[in-house]
C-alpha cells in the first residue's frame, strides 16, 4: 500500500502529464480526500526532498526530474493496450512479406501515431553491412529500379534513368559480374573496389565499360548516403508539446535532430528498456529517451521513444515491451 506520500506525488505526476498544468493543493484534497493543511504539509515533505518544484507562474506544483525517476521506479504500472492498439501491431507482425527492418520501422511509425511522440530506429551503419545482391530490374521507358540487398537484411530500391550511351543488357551483365566478385564486400569499400578490381574485368566484355562502372558507382554512393542508419518518425510531434512554444528552443530541438553524432549517441547495446529523463539523456533537458536494443539474427540495431518529460512512461513502457517481444519470438526470414 502506498504511502500518502507516494500517493500525493502519483497523482500529481500524472495529473501533470495529462493536464499540463501545475497542481494545485485544492484539486489534491478533493482527490485523495484530505485537508488542505495535510496536502500542504505533505507537499512540503515532497519538495524539501526534491520530488516536485514550485514554478513562478502558479502556486501549484509540477515534478522535478527526480520526481519522475522515482515515479518511473517505484509508482508507476504498466497501461495496458488497448484492443485498437494491439491489433494494428499484430497486423504488421503477421505479414510475413515484411522483413525485419520493414516491420520495425513501421511499427515506431505506428507508436509515434499512438503516443504523440518521435520514434527513432538507429540500425547499424552502412558502413557494417556487406554486399548481398544487386538487381537491375527494367521498367521499360529507358528507366530500371536498381535494389540493393544486404547481408543485415536492408534492402535500397532507386529508380534510375539509363544514361543514352549504354543499355539495358550491359548493366544487367555488369550487375552479374558485380553478384560474383563483390557479395560479402562491406559497403563503404564497394566503389573502391568496383574502381580498381571490377572495372578491368567489365572492360573485358562491355564496350562502354567506363559509363556502366559510373552508373553504379552512383548506386553504391546513394545507398551509403540514403542509410546513414537512422529512420525517424514522428520528428515534428515533438514540436507541438508546450515545452517547445518558443521559437528559440524549436530551432535548437531541430538543429539537434539534424546533428547526427548526436543522434548516434542514443544507440544502446542494453537489451534491457531504460529510461532516461532530462539531463540523463545527454540530449536536451526537456525531454525524456526510452530506449532499448534488439538483436535478431544478424541484424541489430536501437528503439527509441523521444517526448517531454512528463511523458505516457506507462503507455510507452508497454508499448517498447510488446515490440520487443514479438521481435524476439517470431522466426524471421529476411532472404
Amino acid at each position: 500500500m502506498l504511502s500518502r506520500q507516494d500517493e500525493l506525488l502519483k497523482e500529481i505526476v500524472e495529473t501533470y502529464i495529462k493536464d499540463v498544468k501545475p497542481v494545485g493543493s485544492k484539486s489534491l484534497c478533493e482527490k485523495l480526500k484530505c485537508s488542505s493543511a495535510t496536502i500542504r504539509n505533505e507537499m512540503v515533505i515532497l519538495e524539501d526532498a526534491g520530488l516536485i518544484e514550485k514554478t513562478h507562474s502558479s502556486s501549484g506544483r509540477i515534478p522535478s526530474e527526480a520526481g519522475y525517476r522515482y515515479y518511473v521506479e517505484n509508482l508507476m504500472k504498466p497501461k495496458e493496450l488497448s484492443g485498437d492498439d494491439i491489433l494494428k501491431l499484430q497486423a504488421l507482425f503477421r505479414n510475413n512479406e515484411l522483413v525485419l527492418s520493414d516491420t520495425i520501422t513501421k511499427c515506431m511509425e505506428i507508436i509515434s501515431e499512438m503516443t504523440n511522440y518521435t520514434s527513432v530506429v538507429l540500425g547499424k551503419a552502412s558502413k557494417d553491412n556487406t554486399l548481398k545482391q544487386v538487381n537491375i530490374i527494367p521498367l521499360g521507358d529507358e528507366k530500371v529500379v536498381t535494389v540493393l540487398v544486404t547481408d543485415h537484411g536492408i534492402v535500397h530500391n532507386k529508380q534510375m534513368i539509363i544514361p543514352s550511351n549504354i543499355n539495358l543488357d550491359e548493366l544487367v551483365r555488369t550487375s552479374e559480374i558485380i553478384n560474383k566478385m563483390l557479395v560479402g564486400t562491406p559497403i563503404d569499400e564497394i566503389n573502391s573496389r568496383l574502381e580498381f578490381e571490377i572495372k578491368p574485368e567489365i572492360a573485358k566484355v562491355i564496350k562502354k565499360y567506363d559509363e556502366v562502372t559510373k552508373f553504379f558507382h552512383q548506386t553504391f554512393s546513394d545507398f551509403t548516403v540514403s542509410n546513414s542508419n537512422v529512420f525517424f518518425s514522428g520528428k515534428n510531434n515533438i514540436l507541438k508539446q508546450p515545452e517547445y512554444n518558443d521559437p528559440k528552443k524549436i530551432k535548437e530541438i531541430i538543429s539537434k535532430f539534424e546533428d547526427e553524432e548526436l543522434i548516434s549517441k542514443i544507440e544502446t547495446h542494453d537489451k534491457e528498456i531504460n529510461i532516461f529523463i532530462g539531463e540523463e539523456t545527454e540530449f536536451d533537458p526537456d525531454l525524456t529517451i526510452i530506449k532499448t536494443s534488439y538483436k535478431v539474427n544478424d541484424e541489430e540495431g536501437t528503439l527509441a521513444i523521444i517526448g517531454p518529460k512528463r511523458m505516457e512512461y506507462d503507455k510507452v513502457i508497454t508499448l517498447m515491451n510488446y515490440i520487443k517481444e514479438q521481435i524476439e519470438e517470431r522466426r524471421w526470414n529476411n532472404d
